[in-house]
């Protein structure tokens, strides 16, 4: 597994790229994780270990870069998938 993390505003992002068992390639992985003030250290908003119902990207940097992209939009949304 790789991963990279990265910060938003308050949210901490850890997004990851697992070995695809049977298919060769990387499947996308996040955490979103929400700190500061107003929230316990580390309070956990978001986690899917499957991202796009486990689409097998051809390398991890790709795998990482939608993870990323997704996080970065629910964000600036303000998706209601944030659980904070």
């Amino acid at each position: 597994m790789r991963f990279r993390e990265t910060q938003l505003d308050d949210y901490l992002i850890y997004a990851g790229a697992v070995e695809a068992a049977n298919h060769g390639g990387y499947i996308a992985a996040l955490v979103v994780s929400r700190r500061g003030v107003t929230a316990r250290r580390g309070f956990e908003a978001f986690r899917d270990e499957s991202m796009g119902c486990g689409y097998c990207w051809p390398s991890a940097e790709r795998a990482i870069s939608y993870a990323v992209t997704r996080a970065r939009e629910m964000i600036r949304k303000g998706s209601p998938a944030l659980r904070c």
